[in-house]
């Protein structure tokens, strides 16, 4: 098996091999001339389809990379609602190649398919992003542009995933294989440099520039739409310089009908005085040659094989949905430079260019040399492993990113906290509830919310306050389901109290609140980032939360009466909500507390990339192995089916993780650990199943005869090579 067999990622490595690029049996192909790349054999056409490509991955790539929280922060829909969507998009993406490659092989061709596709995707795209622009239409009108969108999309980008590629290797002359693998290997490293340099921007267009407002999902999704657009306009320009084969005909639909044709014939053939046949398959015999049917056999025992697969893409997929919701809870601070939580993404086409080689040329001869059988099969299944790992990987982080959530409200529960604002210590205690009690300093930041049991759906409680030697009781009627902190501050040689409502979530998309009291005895006014303007009451009057960027704040204005001062706020943290205290002035000017009310995201988000570096090693020892191993077991007409059987494996996953997202809420922890071990029942069945399996010669099927063609075929190809040597240059 050639190098280029070993490289192929999960896309690209059949789509070489489809139906009619083989030359009728006992036909020698064509030597047709074209146009080169100067000094090789390289036709110049395949750089328009290179470029293509590269555009158009980096057109699908960076407009799924944003799409779980265009979803989750534009639509508001919730994270069940938002996964589901984003993996029944993956799913639809995985099961129109099997249209694409019907329109290409029995209608239209590779090249009208893809120009007509690609039309459809461009559509898609342009929609899409229209359906991102806030001020255009209701929440309807959003949902239906951007479902409307995304159902083009993938029609666009399925339906020309199994031709562009396979068009690429149709330029090629058959004497210049080794030109062709080199190509695959360009082609590959399109997809992957598209991937890696489109999952990197397109967060930063969403997150670091601001449109409408807010994020700017339409520019996100519009320079992907933009790309597209471009890829289109690239692969026309190369129209005259093509080599286009017809269509000949879809060897899947032949599968279809010569195994539908097997099993309604042994139906009809039930009777006991008929005689068995050695294989099921064997009942078609009446229609289809012993070729195909002897083909077809191979083709199910690799197929077979596949059932377990789907489990490793419900994993696998999951890093642009469930992971990325996982990134926006953590601290993305890179010492100044912060990272988007979609930006994560970028890990994985990164470690696969990394890890393919660090394999091929490293991990795999070591292996060799310690006298391992390290089988394809074993390493498919140790890349089973490794998904798993990352994903109870993952769980530990979601339990440490758990711990700094605010608790989950339920009935007659309700959670407090003191803020004292008087300028001596005090001793906060409540009638009925003996294990409250609390001594605390002036203006100190509380620790946690306590929890309190409610009687009813609301309560009066009784607040017993000790405050320089005298003792002062005030009655709140607290609600269930809230959460409270109460005031304490002087007034007029007294103490009073006032019972506030606080956040009861952290901020999303890893913003930060903030409100204020106001202890003056004049109205304040503060202006913020972005001009925003919150007028604060005299004498304690609470603001209400502002949510802003994560970010310092130390040239806040304050206008209180005819004087203005600068209030420093310092850093405003991810996920985190803060009161701010504005207290007497001083000769700097007024004087502030901030207290963290929700605390601040605490992991870090680095700690996700052990997961990432599990899971890209997982798909390079599953994915591309198995690729080569299905490859390498299939009949060359089949290869296009093998490829086809391959895509919808991805498909079905998709659809697992939609299924258990809506079926199934858990904590995201536990559906984590879920997800994890029904990989690792999955490896120990697919495991016992390799067992059991005998690999097998695709050569063998071929007939004496045939090969003795296919020699002279070869024989004639290596004397065209010997004689066109000397004639190689520009545009030859």
């Amino acid at each position: 098996m050639d190098l280029l067999q070993k490289r192929e990622s999960k896309e690209t490595l059949f789509t070489s091999v489809s139906t009619g690029d083989n030359p009728p049996k006992g036909i020698c192909p064509p030597m047709k001339k074209s146009s080169k790349v100067c000094g090789t054999n390289y036709p110049l056409s395949i750089a328009f389809i290179v470029v293509n490509e590269f555009c158009e991955r980096f057109s699908y790539y960076g407009m799924k990379a944003v799409l779980t929280l265009y979803f989750l922060y534009f639509l508001h829909w919730d994270e069940n609602t938002s996964t589901s969507v984003y993996h029944a998009f993956s799913s639809l993406c995985y099961f129109t190649p099997v249209l694409g490659a019907y329109m290409a092989d029995s209608w239209l061709g590779k090249y009208k398919t893809i120009i007509y596709l690609s039309i459809v995707y461009v559509v898609g795209h342009l929609i899409k992003s229209v359906g991102a622009i806030p001020n255009l239409g209701n929440q309807v009108v959003h949902v239906v542009l951007s479902m409307t969108g995304l159902t083009l999309i993938a029609l666009g980008t399925g339906g020309i995933k199994p031709c562009v590629a396979a068009f690429g290797g149709d330029q090629f002359e058959e004497e210049h294989g080794q030109e062709r693998s080199k190509f695959f290997s360009v082609f590959y490293l399109s997809i992957n440099a598209g991937s890696l340099i489109s999952t990197f921007i397109t967060p930063v267009l969403r997150g670091d520039v601001e449109c409408f407002g807010g994020d700017c999902y339409a520019l996100a999704f519009g320079v992907p739409a933009a790309l597209m657009v471009i890829a289109l306009i690239v692969f026309i320009a190369g129209n005259g310089m093509y080599k286009k084969t017809p269509p000949q005909g879809n060897v899947l639909l032949e599968v279809w009908n010569c195994i539908w044709f097997a099993l309604t014939n042994r139906i009809k053939n039930r009777s006991r005085h008929i005689p068995k046949r050695n294989h099921w398959l064997d009942w078609a015999s009446e229609k289809y040659s012993s070729q195909l049917i002897a083909e077809v056999k191979m083709l199910t025992r690799v197929l077979f094989l596949f059932i377990p697969l789907p489990m490793f893409w419900a994993l696998f997929d999951q890093q642009g949905s469930r992971w990325t919701v996982q990134a926006t809870k953590m601290n993305a601070d890179f010492g100044g430079y912060v990272l988007q939580p979609d930006q994560m993404q970028f890990l994985n086409p990164l470690l696969i260019l990394v890890f393919i080689p660090v394999f091929d040329f490293g991990l795999y001869p070591l292996i060799d040399l310690c006298k391992f059988n390290f089988t394809p099969i074993k390493k498919m299944a140790t890349g089973m492993i490794l998904a798993a790992l990352a994903f109870a990987v993952a769980a530990i982080v979601e339990l440490k990113i758990e711990e700094n959530v605010m608790p989950v409200l339920v009935p007659k529960e309700s959670y407090i906290q003191v803020l004292n604002l008087a300028d001596g210590d005090i001793e906060v205690s409540i009638q009925d509830y003996e294990q409250f009690r609390h001594p605390i300093k002036p203006f100190q930041d509380p620790d946690e919310y306590s929890r309190l049991i409610l009687s009813s759906n609301q309560q009066n409680l009784r607040f017993q306050i000790q405050f320089q030697g005298s003792s002062f009781t005030f009655n709140h009627i607290i609600q269930e389901k809230t959460v409270n902190s109460l005031i304490v501050y002087q007034t007029e040689g007294s103490l009073a109290s006032r019972l506030i409502k606080d956040m009861e979530q952290k901020p999303t998309e890893g913003m930060s609140a903030v409100r204020f009291i106001n202890t003056l005895e004049l109205d304040a006014n503060i202006t913020l980032r972005n001009e925003e303007f919150v007028s604060i009451n005299k004498s304690y009057g609470v603001s209400r939360y502002s949510i802003l960027a994560r970010g310092r704040y130390n040239n806040v204005k304050c206008q209180v009466g005819a004087e203005e001062s600068i209030l420093h706020l310092g850093l405003l943290d991810f996920g985190a909500a803060y009161t701010v205290v504005i207290t007497n002035t001083s000769v700097k000017g007024f004087q502030t507390s901030k207290t963290e009310d929700i605390a601040a995201n605490n992991v870090h988000i680095s700690w996700q990339t052990p997961q990432y570096l599990l899971i890209s090693a997982g798909e390079v020892m599953f994915s591309i192995t198995g690729l080569a191993f299905s490859y390498s077991q299939s009949p060359a007409s089949m290869k296009s089916v093998v490829q086809a059987g391959w895509l919808l494996t991805v498909a079905f996953g998709n659809a697992i993780v939609l299924i258990v997202a809506q079926a199934a809420p858990l904590e995201q922890w536990v559906e984590f650990i879920l997800f994890a071990a029904l990989l690792f029942i999955v490896f120990v069945i697919f495991s016992i199943m390799g067992y059991f399996y005998i690999s097998v010669d695709p050569e063998e099927l071929i007939p004496k005869e045939e090969k003795e063609e296919l020699s002279s075929c070869k024989d004639m190809i290596d004397l065209v090579i010997k004689n066109t040597e000397v004639e190689n240059g520009c545009g030859h």
